[in-house]
């Protein structure tokens, strides 16, 4: 394949570090470094240096924090998604909007390919990729770690060491991170033994438990159509908003998640989460919509969030299904405003109270003292009819007749009477 000038997705960390020299070596292309600044804590003019220093010819830096809560993962949130029970799809959420990133700076720069340093076993290539085809399905996509002779991280270090490439990684410190705004996630090393039990030392943000107060801090967390909007009261742009909820969530432990996950390629891995803010976030909007949704509505969101959470997990984000996800999201989010108090304590987000101007509880229904608004006695026939289905499977069962089996002739006989 001949490539002129290929974009690579660059983080500055072992994997695009060692891509960028081996790209102009093996392809003898020009190679624009992307910088996405999702808010990890590196120092990215420091990157930007380096990416210098090794070989690329232009450096794109961009700030793309609050497009990335506001496109990618409010309304992810908002539509409740959690894969398998546990991820709140940090990771997932940040690998479109960088790919989408990365297709415009092609066009700017008349690029005729792009790049990322994901491996061939992992979930961002795909994810990267369905990006690149979706937005310009002309570029051509370099792939180093399905190509290369490279086979581990160790040897990948080897590499770096050979070329002169400064890399924080060691064959000691094998971990595998990555930061953005919303969550950091620790991967490799020890941890893919399942039975490793991680020590706090893993712990990059969230303080260990042992360490957190002993008194709980609560807050109240105001939402406006779904979109977290206050923090006790003060309007905060998503950006700090997300920055003070980490804050206080990391202090008292909160977001922690050791997980083994089906990948999209088939295969079981294992890694630790830590999103603070996050999980404020969706356990208090969580508690919002118990709130204000009727019942149907809320069993059906249910429905729902799982398959935005596989979508998004799977990398299909710019994709007809998810855009009309999202339509129908945010048909339901339209009454989803109030505040909910949440306190956080020892690892625990609890909620303390909610309230909603369209909130559908009823004090005077739930009520177990005396009321004049329902009659207890209307619920006789309604239990009556619920359980018919029940009461003719027990009849039936009165004469030794199975479902599909031929029924007794004095059933129906039995069943008027009764």
């Amino acid at each position: 394949m001949k490539v002129k000038k290929v974009v690579l997705a660059y983080s500055g960390g072992l994997d695009t570090s060692i891509i960028l020299p081996w790209l102009r070596e093996n392809y003898g292309c020009e190679v624009i470094a992307y910088i996405a600044n999702l808010g990890q804590s590196d120092d990215l003019a420091a990157v930007k240096r380096k990416a210098l220093d090794t070989g690329a010819s232009e450096v794109v830096v961009e700030d793309l924090r609050e497009i990335f809560l506001t496109d990618f993962v409010y309304p992810t949130m908002r539509a409740g998604a959690i894969y398998e029970r546990k991820y709140l799809l940090g990771t997932s959420m940040a690998r479109p909007l960088i790919a989408q990133q990365q297709v415009k700076v092609a066009q700017e720069f008349g690029a005729d390919a792009v790049a990322h340093g994901c491996t061939g076993k992992g979930n961002d290539q795909v994810r990267f990729e369905l990006g690149y085809m979706a937005l310009n399905p002309q570029l051509k996509i370099i792939a180093p770690w399905r190509e290369w002779d490279i086979k581990s991280r160790e040897e990948a270090i080897d590499y770096a060491r050979e070329h002169h490439i400064p890399v924080e990684s060691t064959k000691e410190k094998i971990f595998s991170h990555d930061e953005n705004l919303w969550h950091i996630s620790t991967e490799g090393g020890p941890l893919e033994d399942p039975w490793y039990e991680p020590d706090d030392s893993l712990l990059k943000w969230v303080t260990p438990l042992a360490e957190t107060p002993d008194q709980p801090e609560y807050l109240e967390l105001g939402f406006k159509r779904g979109l977290p909007r206050s923090i006790d009261g003060k309007a905060l742009e998503p950006v700090a908003l997300v920055e003070v909820l980490n804050a206080m969530g990391a202090r008292h432990g909160i977001g922690v998640v050791d997980m083994v996950e089906n990948r999209t390629v088939g295969m079981k891995s294992r890694g630790i989460y830590e999103t603070p803010g996050g999980t404020i976030i969706y356990t208090a909007h969580r508690e919002l919509e118990a709130l204000t949704l009727d019942k149907a509505s809320m069993h059906y969101k249910d429905v729902l969030a799982e398959q935005y959470a596989q979508l998004v997990y799977n990398g299909e984000w710019f994709t007809p299904l998810r855009e009309s996800l999202d339509a129908f999201v945010d048909n339901f989010q339209s009454c989803v405003t109030g505040t909910v108090r949440v306190k956080l304590f020892k690892g625990h987000c609890l909620v303390a109270g909610r309230r909603s101007p369209y909130s559908l509880y009823r004090e005077d229904l739930a009520t177990f003292g005396e009321d004049e608004t329902y009659d207890q006695s209307d619920a006789t026939g309604f239990i009556k009819l619920a359980g018919l289905p029940m009461r003719v499977e027990a009849l039936l069962a009165e004469f030794g007749v199975q479902k599909g089996k031929y029924r007794a002739p004095d059933y129906f006989k039995t069943l008027k009477r009764d």
